[in-house]
């Protein structure tokens, strides 16, 4: 059973990066941004068609030992709706989307909150202006203390693409800064996650002189209230793009979107070549994990 499947899979730890779902989570189509609720109840990621033409949020709910079937959040399916994040106290779903805030039609990405009634997700609304600008606001990440982190372009970044914070004092997000030069450099930084605590950062970034090809994942620890200089998580990364972390510590688990290749082979007909490209690990973004303790903590 698909569902019984899922269930084995959040409780591995795998200790070499291996495929995670395959048929169920990850598929021939794009998967990315994965999130799994503080209680461990519910299951959110992003997929997209070939083209990523349409993009939408799906998720699973634990029903006992089982798990529900995938279905598209009753708000998610008109636009672009990417990169979920639920909130550490699980009661706000934060995600990027291109759906209408400063027109009346689809735009640039901004960032959206969900609230949770029930066992649903309602009433999304943009962040004001503050956060959300006329560029993109991607990956939204918030930790315990109501900071958020997200990735933008913007005047005042420190590379072609940065990781800022927005500090939320008595209820009210700050103007965002950039984070320092040992996580921002004169190149892209995107898509980061950072822990509840905000004691540990990871994230994606393209074009430094130790980047395996497409894009690396790196990490950062914060030691007496500074980020360390990010280091590259080598025994994760690939030749292809690796990004869109996540980190399941309940079960010790990191989580990630990458561009690889699952295996390759000469392609002699052209059902091989159909096979290739109708099976996840197609090269077109799926979700890999592997146990935590491989990343260099």
């Amino acid at each position: 059973m698909e569902s019984e499947q899922i269930a084995i899979d959040l409780a591995r730890r795998p200790d070499s990066v291996e495929l995670f779902g395959p048929g169920v989570i990850s598929t021939p189509l794009v998967e990315r941004d994965f999130a799994i609720s503080p209680d461990g109840e519910e299951i959110i990621f992003t997929r997209g068609d070939y083209r990523q033409n349409y993009r939408c949020l799906f998720r699973m709910i634990r029903q006992g030992k089982k798990w529900s079937a995938l279905e598209i959040l009753p708000f998610s399916g008109e636009f672009q709706d990417i990169e979920p994040f639920i909130s550490p106290d699980g009661d706000l779903l934060y995600f990027s989307s291109n759906r209408p805030f400063y027109t009346e039609s689809a735009g640039d990405y901004n960032i959206w909150v969900a609230e949770r009634q029930g066992d649903q997700w309602v009433n999304p609304r943009a962040l004001d202006t503050t956060i959300n600008k006329r560029s993109d606001e991607f990956f939204p990440s918030v930790a315990f203390s109501g900071n958020l982190y997200f990735t933008a372009s913007r005047p005042g970044g420190r590379g072609l693409e940065d990781i800022f914070v927005s500090r939320k004092v008595n209820g009210v997000f700050q103007q965002p800064e950039p984070l320092d030069s040992n996580i921002n450099s004169k190149t892209y930084e995107f898509n980061a996650y950072v822990s509840p605590a905000e004691d540990l950062i990871i994230f994606s970034s393209y074009g430094r002189e130790d980047d395996l090809g497409g894009g690396d994942l790196y990490l950062s620890k914060k030691v007496n209230g500074e980020w360390s200089p990010a280091i590259n998580c080598t025994a994760i990364n690939s030749e292809k793009l690796d990004y869109c972390p996540f980190v399941d510590f309940a079960n010790g688990t990191f989580y990630f979107t990458s561009e690889r290749l699952a295996g390759s082979r000469i392609i002699r007909s052209p059902n091989d070549l159909k096979d290739m490209a109708d099976r996840p690990g197609n090269g077109l973004g799926d979700i890999y994990r592997i146990n935590l303790s491989r990343l260099p903590l």
